[in-house]
């Protein structure tokens, strides 16, 4: 047989070596879970360079029209209507841990601003185990009335008190229209804490909105002054109604430094 020469071995590999797509780009899923009849399951979709673009969450039209709704008198936060979302690994350069889906069938409090049949998404900056741990207000106040300093918030937003056990404390906007007359609550997007950290993002939305979506919506995302984790954080929140499928989607992100 003859040989080839060395050279031209080495030579052929470099040519290889161009043609090949070394592109880091994609979208990246994590583990899919039952919802009702359905499925739900994270995303992350990145760049030719490994950059974040969206982050986000896929529920299935057979998941979103199987989830159920009782009669009867507000339940609150209903762990068995509750999934946690784990990551894809290339979404590690996001402050996210991991993400919660909440169906709520008749809402929560307060009544009259929160009690129609809504999702939460909290985008968790915590591990589950973290979260977890996370006592009822009763017991233990005082973390959750240990807030981050202002310039960690939107200035825009409050909280009113109180908190709910393995979520956190809950700012809302002052500006959104739904706790002001007529109180009409369609979507609308909070941020959480616990114990002096930032600790969520959350877009809640009705059953409703998410149906009478035409194809997509997106809305602007109030920014804190600063950040306690490095990473990439979201300007925008989207909904996406497509091939069978809604995607709530974080995006417009944007690398910011903690200080």
């Amino acid at each position: 047989m003859k040989k080839i020469p060395a050279a031209l071995v080495l030579l052929a590999a470099m040519f290889t070596s161009c043609d090949k797509d070394d592109s880091k780009g994609g979208t990246f899923k994590g583990p899919e879970l039952q919802l009702h009849d359905g499925k739900a399951r994270s995303w992350v979709k990145l760049d030719e360079k490994g950059n974040p673009l969206q982050i986000g969450v896929t529920i299935t039209d057979a998941a979103f029209n199987s989830v159920p709704f009782p009669a009867g008198e507000m339940p609150g936060h209903n762990m068995a209507n509750s999934l946690s979302l784990q990551l894809p690994k290339q979404a590690s350069s996001m402050p996210f841990k991991h993400i919660g889906l909440d169906w709520n069938p008749a809402g929560h409090e307060p009544p009259g601003i929160y009690d129609k049949p809504h999702f939460d998404f909290h985008f968790y900056m915590i591990s589950q185990a973290e979260r977890m741990q996370i006592p009822t207000y009763d017991q233990d106040s005082l973390k959750f009335k240990n807030s981050p300093a202002p310039a960690y918030l939107p200035a825009s937003y409050a909280n009113f008190g109180g908190g709910v056990p393995q979520m956190g404390a809950h700012w809302v906007d002052l500006n959104t229209p739904e706790i002001k007359p007529p109180f009409n609550f369609t979507e609308t997007f909070f941020y959480g804490s616990y114990n002096g950290k930032v600790i969520f993002l959350e877009p809640m939305i009705t059953h409703d909105f998410i149906k009478n979506v035409n194809a997509s919506f997106t809305r602007d995302i109030p920014q804190p002054a600063k950040f306690q984790v490095s990473g990439y954080y979201p300007t925008k929140s989207s909904v996406v109604r497509k091939n069978g499928v809604t995607e709530v989607i974080l995006e417009g992100l944007v690398y910011k430094t903690a200080s």
